[in-house]
């Protein structure tokens, strides 16, 4: 998950040479197309997803489309000289890189740099998460290009024997789903089957290389305001609040809860030293992982009554704490999730990482550590979500509450006023401040 340091500036390019397969490989759209079935034959079978007596015929469509916060995505339907039922057509193309907008391909270019190694990882017949099925992926450090092909998840329709279930967008929880404790029933169980088989040794004996432990990547992000500019990102917390008081419940907009938080948030910052210490001091609390599995993040299908799930997006997968992978996959919840739900969903972790083969923790000590980490990550980064929002959403105050048309039609902005108020929640509920003072 390490990045080189300093990030040098991007240079464009055609193709260039992968670091994994020794291929040359493009490094957009348009190289992918001029390459074309000659280049995606040799790149399967290279990769071990298409045999010797096979070939890819022809291109029927590339084309690109929208999504994600990094590097160009292509739709790509593909013909095979023989066609099998093990083979899809219907293909994802995500390139690490993006030349038309330098935003979106500079630095984040390199949270492919762990995708690469994954998607060859998940290939194991046994792999313990679905994952879309990876066609080809290859990676060049040096630049920071690099492309990965998987086979396109069916939302929606029928596909390799199962009917796939419309993609779930997240922060509409109360609108597409009528239960959504299923839904992070499952994504939670997926996270802890990952997290299990690699402690337990069954993914890969060269795991701690392709997949390198570093607490500056895979702990809660370190808080890089000074205390005078942590009071300023409080002070302005504070007054969006008061601004906009119908987007919050009652118990964290009081003048007495916001007092508390505002001082306890820079505690935080006084004593995280030891609250880093706390997170990353505990092997059985580190796994891979991903670290980002919010419900648009995941497909979803059903066997019987059973809901399972397989994930997708797995830029800058790698070892992480546990308490960062759940806060990325429950995040974006329905508060009744949270309300409601939480100490079940941990107690299904510590069963589900148990008896996969992983460390027996306890719920209380992953709830202590996740509660920690959000302490941290919080004031590291949500507390810059109201400029966001306000940016987002201008008319935001005006609004009648989270649920108003103009909020939900503006996802980046409902998505940070969703987070920030589960943030706000559990620091009054759970007493974030409390915990992170007890630690120093």
């Amino acid at each position: 998950m390490t990045t080189p340091n300093p990030v040098p500036e991007p240079v464009d390019l055609d193709r260039t040479l992968g670091d994994a397969t020794g291929i040359m490989i493009p490094a957009h759209g348009e190289a992918l197309r001029k390459d074309g079935a000659p280049w995606l034959t040799a790149a399967f079978r290279r990769f071990g997803s298409l045999p010797a007596d096979n070939a890819v015929e022809r291109i029927v469509r590339l084309e690109r489309c929208a999504g994600g916060s990094t590097g160009a995505k292509f739709l790509l339907d593909v013909e095979y000289a023989r066609p099998g039922p093990d083979l899809r057509t219907a293909l994802f193309v995500k390139f690490s890189r993006d030349f038309t907008d330098r935003r979106r391909d500079h630095p984040g270019r390199y949270e492919m740099a762990s995708e690469v190694p994954f998607m060859a990882l998940a290939r194991q017949p046994d792999f313990p998460v679905d994952v879309a099925e990876p066609y080809f992926a290859d990676y060049e450090q040096a630049t920071g290009t690099g492309i990965v092909i998987t086979e396109r998840i069916a939302f929606g329709a029928e596909a390799g024997g199962r009917r796939i279930e419309p993609h779930r967008p997240k922060t509409l929880d109360f609108e597409a789903l009528a239960d959504p404790l299923p839904y992070y029933r499952a994504t939670v169980t997926a996270l802890a089957r990952l997290a299990a088989a690699h402690k337990a040794g069954r993914l890969s004996s060269d795991i701690e290389t392709l997949f390198p432990w570093d607490p500056a990547t895979g702990s809660a992000d370190p808080i890089r305001q000074t205390a005078a500019e942590l009071e300023g990102e409080l002070s302005s917390c504070r007054a969006f609040v008061e601004r906009a008081p119908q987007h919050f419940p009652e118990r964290v907009r009081s003048a007495e809860f916001m007092a508390r938080f505002c001082r306890e948030a820079l505690q935080v910052r006084e004593n995280e030293r030891a609250i880093q210490a706390f997170l990353t001091g505990n092997s059985d609390m580190i796994a891979l992982n991903h670290w980002n599995a919010h419900i648009d993040n995941a497909f979803f299908w059903r066997e019987g009554e059973a809901l399972h799930c397989g994930l997708i997006d797995w830029g800058r997968v790698g070892q992480i704490t546990l308490g960062a992978a759940l806060w990325g996959g429950l995040s974006a919840a329905h508060h009744d999730i949270w309300d409601r739900h939480l100490d079940d969903l941990l107690g299904l972790f510590v069963e589900e990482y148990r008896s996969g083969g992983g460390p027996a923790v306890t719920a209380a000590a992953l709830e202590q550590h996740l509660m920690m980490h959000i302490a941290a990550m919080g004031v590291a980064r949500v507390l810059a979500f109201p400029e966001i929002i306000e940016f987002r959403l201008p008319g935001v105050f005006e609004a009648s509450g989270p649920q108003d048309p103009e909020v939900l039609a503006v996802e980046p902005g409902r998505n940070c006023l969703h987070v920030l108020t589960v943030f706000l929640k559990l620091w009054e509920a759970r007493d974030l401040g409390g915990r992170a003072r007890r630690l120093s």
